[in-house]
């Protein structure tokens, strides 16, 4: 399949999507299983939430956010790969509460009912900005007033003030999208889309954020 944007890194295919865990998990030498699975703890999530996991992968995320909404809550996974599709159907066959959407994140779409969640994970910063701000206003028009938006990205830096070895990781893996998605006030960015009550989670020497703002 043709890429979308084809500067981006989110828009995964072929080897990488088939063995996405896998690949993270021996690049990272298990360190990323241990931090998504704080981060999904950092978000707490209750019983009974209706989350809406936008750019969900392969369902390793939807699996751990299961453990917290357990069997009275409910979670939508969507994204635009097939591939990825498959493993999420897969990896979250046992859960009846939990599923998936074949659907681009980026051209407006309303659900039949609101959510109480949307989470994204190290999506966001792979769009050009004015495709980023059609996603915030996809997300904002399917939370419920009050429901939240936890957005796990990289947080807000100057990239010449990296030190040298992260700097080099940083510009040997990420697109060009990401450069200016660091460099960006993401609290005043979600606060011009309606999105209020701020609170951060922060990683890696503080490179990697979740944060979490709910919806005026």
């Amino acid at each position: 399949m043709t890429k979308i944007y084809p500067d981006s890194h989110v828009e995964v295919q072929g080897f990488s999507a088939r063995y996405y865990d896998l690949v993270l998990t021996i690049i990272s030498a298990g360190v990323y299983n241990k931090f998504i699975k704080s981060a999904i703890a950092a978000m707490n999530i209750q019983p009974d939430e209706h989350i809406l996991d936008l750019g969900c992968g392969t369902g390793r995320n939807a699996c751990l956010m299961h453990e917290y909404t357990g069997d009275t809550g409910h979670i939508t996974g969507m994204d635009i790969s097939e591939e990825m599709g498959n493993q999420f159907k897969r990896n979250c066959a046992a859960f009846n509460n939990v599923e998936y959407r074949n659907q681009r994140v980026d051209i407006p779409f309303t659900e039949e009912k609101p959510f109480d969640t949307v989470f994204m994970s190290f999506v966001l910063h792979g769009f050009p900005h004015e495709v980023r701000l059609k996603v915030l206003q996809n997300i904002f028009n399917n939370l419920k007033p009050g429901g939240r938006f936890c957005l796990l990205d990289f947080s807000q830096f100057k990239l010449k003030d990296m030190p040298f070895q992260y700097r080099v990781l940083f510009k040997t893996f990420e697109c060009k999208y990401a450069f200016d998605f660091v460099e960006r006030d993401w609290k005043q960015i979600l606060a011009e889309a309606g999105f209020g009550n701020f609170n951060e989670h922060f990683w890696f020497k503080k490179y990697v954020r979740l944060l979490i703002a709910e919806k005026k």
